[in-house]
């Protein structure tokens, strides 16, 4: 079962992850299909703090990690 704290980290590490992506120094040989994908899905993505302010919102669902 996941928790408050494991579902934030997850939506908070996608993120990291996702601008790794756009980064052509972060990860080499990334398509430019799969890196105009990720820019793409970052327009929209929650920042952390949007999260934090989701977390204050609806305890028990989100929870920022330690």
């Amino acid at each position: 079962m996941t928790v408050p704290t494991e579902r934030t980290r997850a939506v908070l590490d996608a993120r990291e992850f996702l601008f790794r992506l756009i980064d052509p120094a972060g990860i080499s040989r990334i398509p430019s299909v799969v890196r105009e994908e990720a820019r793409n899905l970052l327009r929209h993505y929650p920042t952390p703090l949007d999260m934090e302010t989701t977390a204050r919102a609806t305890r028990g669902i989100w929870e920022m990690p330690k």
